[in-house]
This record gives structure tokens, C-alpha cells and sequence, in this order.
């Protein structure tokens, strides 16, 4: 086959994009590009390609992640989403890019010894994808020995690599509080239960669990993002719904914050005379990365002569990576989108892109990684 033209392929998916376990076209095509490639390629939930080559036995997998966000796309490229309210608003179409770019190299040059897994995953964005491939048994079929992820990051220089030992995610849990009062009309307040007097003072008390009950620094957010009433205009509700988000570095914290508002909760609701339910689901655990993993990536990057920083500060997004990396030791890593015009803006945001210089740079990032982890005999230290 022809080389790949990252560009090219990049804009292609950026064009069409899909959402969380419905990635089909995406996966059809990824997977035809890695059996051109010779790439021994198998599609279930995800896509994942193996690459052998010697005699050795070590095996490690590289991660991407495919699907989309439910954005409407503000950007005016002539490569912009052809699908309506569907966008590539995070860098997915230049993760799955940069993989298939490093496949391309891997399997023209044998300058390593050893397997190499592409993991080209589903429904990052929800936190699912990653367990719906262990849960298909992708560990057990191809038991890599340890793992790795890239995600861009924006305002960051072009190509600069970011990571750090230990807890460099945070988990998100989402939480639901039911308060069950009694409705009545709003000129009377005195013979109901007005749940959304009450919702307030529990979305007060819930503040006080990072400014009052966690350690200074403990980097939990407790954010209320919704209340939902059977309220109107002149209805006091009687029901009311609290629904946010938590994000937690330490287990410790996450399970701390679960126990506190249920007691917070509980307490409101005798003060008041009424039921207070608490429902707590974390979707992403923290992703921590294993100490050699993350001395890998920092080696790689240096020999790549591109600028890198091996112990930066965590991010507070959460990341589904997390559930291959507390399976086998990985590390997760930040290369810089660049700092100025949409390869700056916010992830998530509508007029966001994915920057096609970082292209080139994480492609040769990943074969860099490979030929250091899975190294011929008598070139190790090359």
C-alpha cells in the first residue's frame, strides 16, 4: 500500500465522526488500513492488531481511543464533521491517526524484538470502552506485560511530552440525591415540605466537604451541575432531584466523599422531616501510572529530543485508561496540541482541532517507545 498521509487520514475521520460504542465505520477502517499493513487484526468491541516480530516473548500495548462527543462543530475547515451534532471535539481522530502511523512504521522496520498490541478503543468519553474490552477478555487472549496512552493536550508547545509517576488522573463519580417532601401551594409554605428549600441547604452543606472535611489540597471537586423539581409557578415541589460530579486523585478521597454526603444527606433529612436517598457511581477510577512505564515514556522523549517533563502536576480530568492501567502496569502521557488558534482551545469545546504537526511527532513517539520496551538483542541502551 501507499504510505500513509496522516494528514489526510486524520481529516477523513475528523469528517466522520461517531459516538461511544457506535463506531463502526471508524472501526472498519482502521482495521483495514492494519491488515494492509500485515497486521494480524481481529474487531470486536474495539479494533486490536498484533504485530510480531524475533523471537521474544514480552509483549506491550499501545492504546487510542475512537469515539466522538454529541458537540455541534464551529469550525470553519474544509474538513468539519459531516455528521450533525457529532464531533471529534478531544483529539480522538489524531490519537487513532498517530497509532495507525507508528503501525505503519513498526511493520516496515523489524528493529525490535518481540509483540506489539494496537488497542484502538470504544467509548472513552463514558468511561466504558476500556472494560468492555477486558471484559471481552482482550488481557487474557494478548497478555501484554505493561501498556501506554497519549492524549493531546492544548496550549501545551507542539510535541512537548508530559507525564508523572503515580496518580495523574482523577476519577469522576457521579452522584443523585432524591429529597421526597411534600408539595403545597407557594402561599402556604408552613403546612408542606418544600424540597427545594431543602435541596439548598443540602447543595450548601455539600460544599463543606472539600472546604471543611478534606485535607487542604486534596484536589476533590464536589460540583451540584443540576436540581430537578416537580415545582410551578405557584407549586412549592415536593420532590427534588441533585445530580453532579466528584473527582477524586486517591481512592481514599472518592469513597471519604461517598460516606460524607450520605451522612450530610441524612442529617438534613431528619432535621427536616423528610426522605434523602443518596445514589454515588464512580465511572472513572483514577488512572495511576507505574513507575518504569512512566521512566519509559520520559527515555523515549528524550531520545526523541523533544521536550519533556517527567514529573508534572495531575490533571483533574479522569480518564477511561485508567481501567487497563490498574490491569497492567502503564503509563499515560500528554503530548502538547500547541498554543495558539483552535490547537489551543478548550478540549470539549466546539471549535477545538487536533494539531496535524503532532501528527508526525507522536507516530515516531510510539515506534520510539516500541524499539526502546522490546529491544533486539545487543542494542539495548541504543
Amino acid at each position: 500500500m501507499p504510505p500513509i498521509d496522516l494528514s489526510a487520514l486524520r481529516h477523513e475521520f475528523h469528517k466522520m465522526p461517531e459516538l461511544g460504542f457506535a463506531e463502526e465505520r471508524t472501526k472498519a477502517r482502521i482495521a483495514g488500513i492494519l491488515e494492509d499493513l500485515g497486521v494480524e487484526t481481529t474487531i470486536g468491541v474495539g479494533v486490536v492488531g498484533v504485530l510480531k516480530r524475533g523471537s521474544g516473548n514480552r509483549a506491550i500495548g499501545l492504546r487510542a481511543d475512537m469515539d466522538a462527543l454529541p458537540i455541534h462543530e464551529a469550525s470553519n475547515h474544509d474538513y468539519v464533521s459531516q455528521t450533525a451534532g457529532v464531533m471529534h471535539a478531544c483529539g480522538h481522530d489524531g490519537h487513532m491517526t498517530m497509532l495507525l502511523g507508528a503501525a505503519e512504521a513498526l511493520a516496515e522496520d523489524s528493529n525490535f524484538d518481540g509483540t506489539v498490541v494496537f488497542i484502538f478503543q470504544p467509548n472513552e468519553e463514558h468511561g466504558l470502552g476500556a472494560q468492555a474490552m477486558i471484559s471481552e477478555g482482550l488481557l487474557e487472549r494478548l497478555p501484554v506485560e505493561e501498556i501506554y496512552a497519549i492524549h493531546n493536550l492544548p496550549g501545551a508547545p507542539v510535541g512537548q511530552v508530559s507525564t508523572r509517576p503515580g496518580q495523574i488522573c482523577s476519577s469522576e463519580s457521579l452522584f443523585e440525591i432524591l429529597i421526597e417532601g411534600q408539595g403545597g401551594h407557594a402561599s402556604m409554605p408552613q403546612v408542606g415540605r418544600d424540597a427545594i428549600t431543602i435541596g439548598a441547604e443540602v447543595v450548601q452543606a455539600l460544599q463543606t466537604i472539600v472546604s471543611r472535611k478534606l485535607a487542604p489540597g486534596a484536589g476533590v471537586v464536589v460540583s451540584v451541575t443540576e436540581i430537578l423539581t416537580d415545582g410551578q409557578r405557584n407549586v412549592l415541589p415536593g420532590i427534588a432531584t441533585l445530580k453532579g460530579d466528584v473527582r477524586a486523585r486517591v481512592p481514599e478521597d472518592r469513597e471519604e466523599v461517598a460516606r460524607l454526603m450520605r451522612r450530610l444527606a441524612e442529617g438534613i433529612g431528619t432535621a427536616h422531616g423528610v426522605k434523602i436517598s443518596v445514589k454515588f457511581n464512580t465511572e472513572f477510577i483514577e488512572t495511576i501510572n507505574a513507575p518504569e512505564q512512566t521512566r519509559a515514556v520520559v527515555e523515549a522523549g528524550l531520545a526523541l529530543g523533544l521536550e519533556t517533563e517527567g514529573n508534572r502536576e495531575p490533571m483533574s480530568f479522569s480518564e477511561d485508561f485508567a481501567h487497563f492501567s490498574a490491569a497492567v502496569p502503564g503509563c499515560f502521557l500528554l503530548l502538547g496540541n500547541g498554543q495558539e488558534g483552535p490547537c489551543a482551545q478548550p478540549l470539549h469545546s466546539d471549535d477545538y482541532d487536533f494539531n496535524d504537526d503532532l501528527l508526525p511527532i507522536g507516530a515516531a513517539f510510539w515506534a520510539q517507545l516500541v524499539r526502546e520496551r522490546l529491544p533486539i538483542a545487543g542494542n539495548e541502551g541504543d
